[in-house]
């Protein structure tokens, strides 16, 4: 489950993250959310990886 997330995560960096940048919608964290979500998933799982980037993210 962990490699699949992580390989959903690397298409969608090299291929909507792109087409979002072109439109001039850019992600206000850095490391970018995509990255942050893929450091908490291989270092924590895809369970707790995933409630870290959420809570990073909606600030919870």
């Amino acid at each position: 489950m962990k490699k699949i997330m992580l390989l959903m995560i690397k298409i969608y960096k090299k291929t909507l993250s792109k087409l979002f940048y072109f439109m001039g919608i850019r992600c206000k964290y850095y490391p970018t959310c995509s990255d942050y979500m893929a450091q908490a998933i291989e270092k924590y799982g895809c369970l707790k990886g995933s409630l870290i980037r959420n809570k990073k993210i909606f600030k919870v």
